[in-house]
């Protein structure tokens, strides 16, 4: 399907309901989890929520290899050059896999150190040493996962990393069950269950997604040579580096976060968990937010490949509207009703208490969220990924951090000076975004 000529509604559609549909699973598998823990106990809910912030932070290196990839993709499939998109995609699985390898190891001989050095409250830590070790178990065929997935939808093939992700997502979804209940004749596990889950289903996707490659026009990546070509290497990176230093300023920044609230003395349990709790259910509001800045980053990368930028920001522009008006509508939505979502999770008084309250304070900042996140997609589609760099970091360490540590702590204002410190900052970042998409900057980049 052609993403660069016809209408620009059509466009955005054609790209932008598989993707949806894609983050809907990912959604589901996130709140499972924590849904199950919740059955549990609140500590293995609390951990649930701080050890998978700390997994997203392991494969950041994949997130910013994937951006990268989509924007030197999606420029050659817009110009039409295909060998040139095999090329890209089969150096960014070769340096998926040798990063993937590396972080592997490190995490599961290291997972005591790394969970102490994360500043775990003391009665989740080694649940959270399990989870970690299992995760890291899981991370290769994760790594493969997100990259291939970055390869179909950079080149328009978004409904095979739909396929893919669907089967991961039931897989995932079933195996938390299954292995931390048990059922007849499999005993469970208990709540290592959750993690082995995860590890499964990856390593399903990645098989899936091998298999769509031999099956598909992207054939051609088994025939080529499997050398790393330093040159494409280093453009990868080039482009990758800030989306990563992007996304370890964000979760690194929000493991703080969860530092800060893991010091509010009797309070912190309620507070982690309520935080784990509200991050999940608000994960669904920003499901349309995220899928349309994985569209608008193929969208304009494709566009500026085929030579026509003035589209390309006709695009963004649009997609950010959308976003704007559909997370706004919902947020009014969570606002009313805080205490139905925050129950979906919360199983204990307090922590339900506490995720309604953080659902409130937090749903002021939507519209400020999909301008951030539809904007950042359409910059790193273009190959600007400093510019979103720089509005995270600032929003985050100047703006967030130094808020919710005076506030929490200082002011005595306790969880719901970290929410307003949450909000306070989104609606900066959302600001800094727009103006750095505004001025124009990005379309003249040159990726070639």
């Amino acid at each position: 399907m052609s993403l660069t000529t016809g209408s620009l509604w059509s466009s955005i559609w054609q790209i932008s309901w598989p993707m949806l549909l894609i983050m809907i699973f990912n959604f589901l598998v996130g709140f499972v989890d924590v849904y199950v823990a919740g059955f549990i106990s609140p500590e293995v809910q609390a951990a649930v929520g701080f050890v998978s912030l700390l997994y997203f932070t392991v494969i950041i290196l994949a997130n910013a290899i994937s951006i990268g990839t989509v924007a030197l993709v999606s420029r050659a499939a817009g110009a039409g050059d295909f060998g040139r998109a095999v090329e890209v995609a089969r150096q960014s699985l070769l340096l998926g896999g040798a990063v993937a390898v590396a972080l592997s190891l490190a995490g599961f001989f290291f997972a005591r150190e790394i969970v102490a050095a994360a500043g775990f409250p003391e009665e989740i830590r080694e649940i959270a040493r399990v989870f970690l070790r299992i995760f890291s178990l899981a991370l290769g065929a994760d790594y493969m996962l997100i990259i291939s997935n970055a390869v179909f939808r950079a080149g328009g093939d978004v409904r095979a990393a739909l396929l893919t992700m669907l089967s991961v997502s039931a897989v995932n979804i079933i195996g938390d069950f299954v292995l931390v209940f048990g059922i007849p004749g499999v005993p469970g596990l208990g709540y290592p269950g959750i993690a082995f889950a995860t590890a499964f289903s990856a390593a399903l996707g990645m098989g899936i997604s091998f298999v769509l490659f031999l099956r598909s026009r992207w054939r051609p990546l088994y025939r080529g040579s499997w050398a790393m070509r330093p040159a494409a290497i280093r453009q990868i990176v080039g482009l990758g580096w800030p989306a990563a230093m992007l996304q370890i300023a964000w979760n690194g920044g929000t493991i703080v976060l969860y530092n800060i609230l893991g010091r509010l003395g009797e309070d912190s349990i309620v507070a982690l968990a309520a935080i784990a709790n509200g991050l999940r259910i608000e994960g669904a509001i920003f499901l349309p937010a995220f899928a349309l800045n994985m569209s608008a980053s193929v969208l304009i990368g494709q566009n500026l490949g085929a030579g026509d930028p003035e589209r390309a920001e006709r695009v963004g522009w649009r997609i950010a509207g959308a976003g704007a008006l559909i997370l706004s509508a919902m947020a009014v939505v969570v606002f009313i009703w805080a205490e139905f979502f925050a129950g979906l999770v919360a199983k204990d008084p307090a922590v339900l208490a506490e995720t309604a309250r953080y659902l409130r304070l937090n749903m002021l900042g939507q519209p400020f969220i999909a301008l951030s996140l539809s904007l950042s997609g359409g910059l790193q589609g273009a190959g600007d990924t400093r510019g979103p760099m720089w509005a995270i970091v600032i929003a985050m360490w100047l703006i967030r951090l130094p808020l919710a540590y005076g506030l929490a702590l200082h002011f005595g204002f306790g969880a719901v000076g970290v929410w307003w410190s949450m909000v306070i900052s989104m609606a900066c970042q959302g600001l800094l975004m727009a103006r750095r998409f505004s001025s124009g900057r990005w379309k003249e980049l040159q990726l070639e």
